[in-house]
């Protein structure tokens, strides 16, 4: 019984030594960081200053966080839309099938998201799969314009991002109780009222947390737009690798990252307050 004691305090504490190291640490650098002034002869500097937050009022930065936002609403909206669907089959299907259907959500991860999103621009330029499939079947009759535009950066997001959605719904659904299902038609209620009034409050858990888990990577993740938007497609994730790496103005990144962390906190207290505080069925 010690021993097992023993083994918990020593795990827990490696657990909590590692995340204040490489999670706690960083972060309280990168929040002290946004308090303090540009140098040209350091990275940063004294006074400590509330410049950086001022700033972000510029209207220049508003635009590009309405534009990433909204990219990563349609982001999150398209992977449900794509997501519940292959969630619902999955939850559903028989024990035997389950782990190959599993194994195909899981398949991407094999990869690089890198290589993944390079493989894109070989499915979406003018003269690559997607456009001379359409092309053969007589849809369109010259080439789309997809690549290096915010249709292609939103597809690639889907893309490396729709296994976030899946694997909260698959687990969210599977502890769905049918029984509700088959009172509500025994009560005369149609699919639509059903999917509507009965399955959707109860898989809204999952529904939030799998937004959550694609909204904030998608704001964030720099090199999709970069390889696949080109120029034209400048997101937060885009402009907090700049302020750092580009214009070297760490305490300009380091209030936007702040900023994002704050958003996610936010975001984590409306799941939390979405799932716990209140009923399911106020929702609809």
């Amino acid at each position: 019984m010690k021993s097992d004691q023993r083994f918990k305090w020593i795990s827990l504490g490696i657990i909590w030594v590692w995340f204040t190291l490489f999670a706690l640490l960083p972060f309280c650098l990168v929040v002290i960081s946004s308090f303090l002034s540009r140098s040209n002869a350091s990275l940063i500097s004294l006074p400590l200053s509330l410049e950086q937050y001022t700033r972000l009022a510029n209207p220049l930065y508003w635009q590009i966080f309405q534009k990433s936002v909204l990219i990563a609403a349609l982001t999150s909206l398209i992977s449900l839309c794509l997501g519940y669907p292959f969630a619902f089959i999955i939850a559903t299907a028989r024990n035997r099938f389950k782990p190959l259907l599993l194994l195909l959500v899981i398949i991407p991860f094999w990869t690089s998201s890198l290589i993944r999103s390079y493989a894109m621009i070989a499915m979406l330029k003018a003269k690559g799969v997607l456009n001379s499939l359409l092309l053969m079947l007589g849809i369109i009759h010259e080439p789309l314009t997809i690549l290096f535009t915010n249709t292609a950066v939103i597809m690639g997001l889907v893309y490396n991002l729709l296994p976030f959605m899946v694997l909260p719904l698959i687990t969210n659904i599977e502890r769905l109780d049918s029984r509700l299902v088959d009172a509500a038609h025994d009560l005369g209620a149609n699919w639509f009222t059903t999917f509507r009034r009965v399955i959707i409050p109860l898989t809204l858990p999952g529904i939030l947390a799998g937004s959550i888990l694609v909204f904030l990577p998608a704001m964030t993740m720099f090199y999709i737009p970069d390889i696949l938007g080109g120029a034209k497609s400048m997101l937060l994730g885009n402009l907090i690798q700049n302020q750092f790496f580009i214009a070297e103005n760490w305490p300009m990144g380091s209030a936007i990252s702040t900023m994002l962390t704050i958003l996610l906190a936010l975001l984590i207290l409306f799941y939390l307050w979405a799932t716990k505080g209140r009923k399911r069925g106020d929702w609809l």
